[in-house]
């Protein structure tokens, strides 16, 4: 865009007109490329729901690694995995965060076949502690069927009920009705007594835990509830870009994902440190977030055929409650590289 200069002229003796032109242009070469990057930049719409799986996308935001890689984050913040899902589905939002759920995209995949490609998951099970069920600090509840009869909370959305409703029902806890709630509210719902249980993602537990109002009466309650071992990698959340940015942008896909990784490494590396990133992006603070259990890692490329497995296993319960139309394999929407 050009603008009128409406300063007065000034009459420059030549010589000196002559140096201040070449100085002008050398200053235009030096100027240049750093345009030129800033023209270049991709603009990439990435939506995150407000749990501490999506560590990595926080620290790779952060530390700059996307920036460095010539590409325009915008952060979108949404209070559920499915409204993320629909964001990208419509084209307002080009991919998601880890810690959006896995199944939530699978349904945008089954809806519109060939749309969503993860390229990395965020397992977690007794060790790696993403999910739990909490309790009041002073419920008697001292096993998953004491919870039978009783209103338990769960995060919005699909995946969030009908994986609550699974883990109530194969522990024993029959007759129990599950009510949606935002993942913010659900300490306050269990302080007031408003509900008698939560199924629940970190850093929920924590927070709970550290200001003496909830307890976990149950970890990584997906992986022994679901998949049938405690220690078998529930893959709940996934990181993924819609097949229309990556068919659009290429190269700026694969910056993204390689960034991406960046962060991931980071997370596994410096965990203490990766930490304060979840600040600002979920509900816990300051010193607090020290204290916040984190799920563990896997890039689209570090999948062994054993992890495909439990994936596949948890889409199958999906098809088999009916949620999904028909059985979606897993291996067709990661992400090739």
């Amino acid at each position: 865009m050009a603008f009128k200069d409406s300063s007065p002229s000034i009459a420059v003796p030549a010589s000196r007109r002559q140096v201040l032109q070449a100085g002008a242009a050398g200053l235009a070469v030096i100027a240049a490329p750093a345009l030129v990057r800033a023209q270049a930049a991709t603009k990439i719409r990435i939506g995150y729901w407000p749990i501490a799986a999506g560590l990595p996308f926080y620290a790779a935001v952060e530390q700059g690694y996307f920036k460095s890689a010539g590409l325009d984050v915008e952060v979108q913040r949404f209070a559920g995995a499915q409204q993320i899902m629909e964001a990208m589905l419509s084209e307002r939002c080009d991919g998601s965060a880890n810690g959006t759920g896995s199944a939530n995209i699978a349904i945008g995949e089954i809806a519109a076949p060939g749309s969503f490609k993860i390229f990395c998951s965020n397992p977690s099970n007794a060790k790696n502690v993403l999910d739990e069920m909490l309790v009041p600090t002073a419920s008697t509840a001292k096993t998953m069927a004491d919870l039978k009869g009783k209103r338990v909370a769960s995060g919005p959305g699909i995946q969030n009920v009908t994986l609550a409703k699974t883990v109530l029902e194969r522990g024993g806890a029959t007759g129990a009705t599950v009510v949606e709630l935002p993942i913010g509210q659900h300490v306050a719902a269990l302080a007031a007594g408003q509900v008698d249980g939560c199924y629940t993602l970190e850093p929920t537990g924590t927070i709970g835990r550290l200001n003496g109002s909830t307890r976990v009466l149950e970890a990584g309650v997906i992986a022994k509830y679901v998949l049938g071992d405690p220690m078998a990698p529930w893959f709940g959340g996934s990181a993924s870009l819609t097949s229309a940015f990556i068919k659009k942008n290429p190269d700026a896909a694969k910056k993204f994902i390689t960034a991406y990784g960046q962060g991931v490494a980071y997370v596994r590396s410096k965990p203490n440190d990766a930490r304060q990133y979840l600040k600002g992006y979920t509900a816990i603070e300051g010193p607090l977030t020290g204290e916040v259990p984190l799920a563990a890692y896997t890039m689209y490329n570090e999948f062994t055929p054993a992890d495909v497995a439990h994936f596949q296993k948890f889409f199958d319960l999906f098809s088999e409650k009916g949620i999904f139309s028909s059985r979606l394999m897993v291996d067709s929407m990661l992400y090739k590289g």
